[in-house]
């Protein structure tokens, strides 16, 4: 009966309410993946006496720190909640939005469309590496004439590398090597999607998330390995 008063708090959340203000920031965040990220030990909202979930500022903070994580970092959950218990600085809690003048780019989420000349804008290319880049597969443009927020990744890289004289024929090999990387993440994801669960795509998005990681460590221990060997030590 202790925790009854903590639980009529006004301050607290429910999880429509918290999904709310998540959205915004997270717009792939679903009533499903936070209940998952619950199962997962990330957070632990209170309870009513009827069973339903109440959160805090805390328990958003935490979503919010893990959601950051996975979204920008592709942590799986597992990294993500060992920060957590080390005593990861939690994000502050949202303001009010107050409309401002715009002073840089705005940040491109994932699931953006971007035209043509934005994206040559937004990476600082012309229209001459773009078609080089389309040329060698490293961007395609949507049915509809647009470009997604990976698309202006490469776009953004592909410049700097120029500036070492790296041309977008030397990185054709990344593509392919990228392609069949996920012809076989596929074919290990694959089988979490069938399952009977309503926290089946959460767990497979986790999966993704940790497979990739482990690309990444693996491509950089590799490539270290063989700088070693022709750079010498």
């Amino acid at each position: 009966m202790a925790a009854e008063p903590a639980v009529k708090d006004s301050a607290l959340l429910s999880i429509g309410e918290v999904l709310t203000q998540l959205r915004p920031e997270f717009p792939d965040t679903t009533i499903s993946k936070l209940r998952f990220l619950e199962t997962e030990g990330l957070v632990q909202p209170q309870r009513t006496p009827s069973g339903y979930r109440k959160y805090s500022r805390d328990d958003v903070a935490r979503l919010r720190f893990v959601l950051a994580a996975q979204r920008d970092q592709y942590l799986p959950l597992r990294v993500i909640r060992q920060q957590l218990d080390d005593g990861a600085h939690l994000p502050p809690a949202r303001p009010a939005l107050v409309a401002v003048p715009d002073a840089a780019p705005r940040p491109v989420s994932q699931d953006a469309r971007i035209r043509r000349e934005d994206l040559c804008e937004r990476a600082g290319i012309d229209e001459a590496l773009l078609a080089d880049l389309e040329g060698h597969g490293l961007i395609t443009e949507r049915a509809g004439g647009w470009y997604d927020a990976d698309a202006l990744t490469v776009a953004e890289v592909a410049k700097m590398l120029a500036a070492y004289g790296i041309q977008a024929r030397h990185l054709r090999p990344y593509k392919v090597a990228a392609d069949r990387e996920a012809g076989l993440f596929a074919q290990v994801v694959a089988p979490l999607l069938h399952q009977q669960s309503p926290a089946r795509e959460a767990r497979a998005d986790d999966a993704l998330r940790e497979l990739m990681l482990l690309s990444q460590r693996l491509h950089l221990a590799l490539l270290r390995s063989g700088l070693s060997e022709t750079l010498g030590p």
